[in-house]
């Protein structure tokens, strides 16, 4: 039989053809599955911005099915759900990640941090604080030592806590030594509730000990001195806080007269000295009982020394609280302008509450809207002003 050179020339040409058209089928084939994830990815991102979260999770969750081993994917699905308050599924998506043998070492911390974050927000306080130890070491140590010193405010655990925060502090993450300091007050309080006055003396002085110029602890030790008789220790604590926390003192300037009427007609003198002296620095409310205990009022009618701080508290500072202090003085110690400047005292403290709140959004004015210019609700302001109740 004779080869017919003709079929030859025909079928070397179309066997390229055929060939050529298989192989461009696969590749399209090939360059479409993996492009279906990223493509369900990038919806639900759409979804996520346009505030559509149900729909975004649905799409997240469909990108991961189409591409079990893409760890972006199952970490911002997981956030997700967080987010959303689905913890126990966030959970399993996080859970899963971490089970893969083949996750890089840096997702595999990546997962780790989500598990603790996971755990945190859903409140299993327990399962969060092994998740959070399970990062000593990686990138996230210190956040997971911060984290861990929360859960241990949180659950009142002190040693705990004042480990964690010494930890971070020698690893250079700053000076935790006031927070320190509060731990030990806190153990302090606790002790005394529980009558282990020894263990409670202990914490004051540790608490001391690690930040001299705290203001807590010094109010602490003066508070104990007291209550233990020792007017002159309360004195001499309350005198330190006075110098390292001048603001603080107020708080305690009633009791550190009471404490220096107690210790003798010296410590007093040095206690008007120093109560004066707060005053001229800067005048608060909190002083003028104090300033009452040891100045008391004279017998002639005529105003004492307290009566007129009082009286140049309200010119200094028109407040409420000078207001109130004055109209507790018999009107015939009044100066000239007292009545004139008690009025604007007033009125200056009425000023905030003579508004109207909107009921929908709390947006406050102070004329009348029948269409609230924060949330545009119509008919959302109450007719009365906030003063009115």
């Amino acid at each position: 039989m004779d080869f017919d050179l003709q079929w030859l020339l025909i079928g070397l040409p179309l066997a390229f053809a055929l060939g050529w058209a298989a192989s461009r089928l696969d590749l399209r084939q090939w360059r479409r599955d993996p492009r279906d994830a990223p493509r369900a990815y990038f919806e639900g991102l759409n979804l996520l911005l346009n505030e559509q979260q149900d729909k975004a999770i649905d799409a997240f969750i469909e990108a991961v099915q189409l591409d079990p081993d893409t760890t972006e994917l199952h970490f911002a699905l997981g956030n997700l759900l967080r987010r959303r308050g689905e913890f126990e599924r966030a959970v399993r998506v996080h859970q899963h990640l971490l089970s893969r043998a083949d996750l890089a070492a840096a997702d595999r911390e990546r997962a780790q941090r989500a598990l603790a974050l996971d755990f945190d927000r859903a409140g299993l306080f327990d399962r969060a604080e092994a998740a959070w130890r399970a990062l000593a070491g990686s990138r996230f140590a210190t956040e997971a030592r911060l984290a861990l010193l929360a859960l241990h405010e949180r659950a009142h655990d002190w040693p705990s806590a004042i480990a964690d925060a010494r930890a971070l502090q020698e690893s250079g993450s700053g000076t935790f030594a006031t927070r320190i300091a509060h731990y030990h007050c806190e153990r302090a309080l606790e002790a005394d509730a529980a009558g282990r006055g020894d263990e409670a003396t202990q914490a004051v002085a540790a608490a001391l000990h690690e930040a001299p110029e705290a203001p807590r602890p010094l109010v602490l030790a003066g508070e104990r001195a007291a209550r233990a008789g020792d007017a002159r220790g309360a004195l001499a604590h309350w005198g330190r806080l006075r110098e390292v926390a001048p603001a603080i003192f107020p708080l305690v300037a009633l009791d550190y007269a009471q404490q220096a009427l107690a210790a003798g007609a010296d410590a007093t003198a040095l206690a008007s000295s120093t109560l004066r002296q707060a005053w001229d620095d800067d005048p608060q409310p909190e002083l003028l009982p104090a300033l009452e205990q040891i100045e008391r009022s004279d017998a002639t009618g005529e105003a004492s020394a307290v009566d007129r701080l009082r009286l140049d508290h309200l010119e200094r500072q028109p407040s409420l609280a000078a207001a109130s202090a004055v109209l507790a003085l018999d009107t015939g110690r009044w100066r000239a302008d007292t009545r004139e400047r008690l009025l604007r005292a007033v009125q200056r403290g009425a000023l905030p509450l003579q508004r109207y709140r909107c009921a929908a959004c709390g947006f406050e004015a102070q004329q009348y809207f029948w269409q609230c210019p924060g949330c545009q609700g119509w008919d959302s302001f109450p007719p009365r002003r906030l003063e009115a109740g």
